[in-house]
């Protein structure tokens, strides 16, 4: 079954232009997984610091293996600089 992932982080103030750069990064490798689907990247209208990214992928099992991957961790590790407070995940099943 499909899933969807939401990525939720708070960027710092003055940082979102280095970020947007690491998000086109993470999208690009995330692209060449098994299982990966499509992703897209919102911002908040009252805060555009606020960002979520939502990516979609084939089964839980190709989420969690790119999300424990050593090439997703080198770019999360980059992030880590940016983000004022923890990155939150969210999983949901497509359908009921």
């Amino acid at each position: 079954m499909a899933v969807k992932v939401l990525i939720k982080r708070k960027i710092k103030d003055g940082k979102i232009d280095e970020a947007s750069k690491l998000f086109i990064k993470a999208r690009y490798n995330a692209m060449g997984q098994p299982g990966y689907i499509s992703s897209e990247t919102l911002s908040g209208c009252d805060d555009p610091n606020n960002v979520v990214v939502i990516s979609m992928w084939q089964r839980i099992e190709n989420w969690n293996q790119w999300k424990n991957g050593d090439l997703r961790a080198e770019n999360e590790t980059a992030f880590e600089a940016l983000l004022d407070g923890p990155t939150e995940y969210e999983t949901y099943n497509l359908g009921l």
